[in-house]
């Protein structure tokens, strides 16, 4: 463990960011529990993301999406992964600045595209060509993400260990987020 967390830390990005990834590792080694937004949807809808987008079209599922992430934050500190498409609501940022904080994994498109091109789970990517539309993706949503409270630079070659070293680094200076371990301030001296 490394510090002790206040609030809950939500991460925020594109799809292949990282979140889930480096959200699970952070949860483990802050000793909390990781959630999943996408998790929490798919198993109270008892279907595939993609299912819910075919069936039930993209708007009902970002109100289903804004539900379980207003339930997600009311519960004790932990790690909590959003869906990529998340932080665009103004409500879930609210929500989210409220009880946690943003924290946004920022990778380069090239990056992004090198971790999602061989998946077939993302229904928004689910296009004649994949590439342009994450490309038009980030276009629109990388504005939305820098309002994210920390902003950490996932670049290529880094390990999720890495990572989630960089993220720590990031959140212990915020106290008011990470406090840190008892006895920490007397180990300095």
């Amino acid at each position: 463990m490394t510090g002790r967390l206040r609030k809950t830390v939500v991460m925020v990005g594109m799809p292949g960011s990282g979140k889930s990834a480096v959200g699970g590792a952070l949860a483990r080694r802050l000793g909390v529990e990781f959630r999943d937004s996408d998790d929490e949807i798919q198993r109270a809808a008892d279907r595939t993301i993609a299912e819910i987008f075919a069936r039930d079209g993209e708007a009902f599922f970002r109100d289903k999406e804004a539900q379980v992430i207003a339930r997600l934050l009311s519960g004790p500190p932990a790690v909590l992964s959003t869906g990529a498409g998340a932080f665009l609501r103004p409500a879930n940022r609210e929500a989210i600045a409220e009880k946690g904080l943003s924290l946004w994994l920022d990778a380069d498109l090239d990056l992004l595209w090198s971790r999602v091109r061989h998946k077939d789970t993302r229904p928004l990517l689910r296009t004649p060509d994949p590439r342009a539309t994450l490309a038009e993706l980030y276009r629109v949503r990388v504005p939305h993400y820098a309002e994210a409270d920390i902003a950490v630079r996932s670049e290529p070659g880094l390990s999720i260990e890495e990572m989630t070293d960089r993220v720590i680094a990031a959140l212990a200076a915020r106290p008011d987020v990470l406090a840190p371990e008892p006895g920490a301030e007397r180990g300095a001296r």
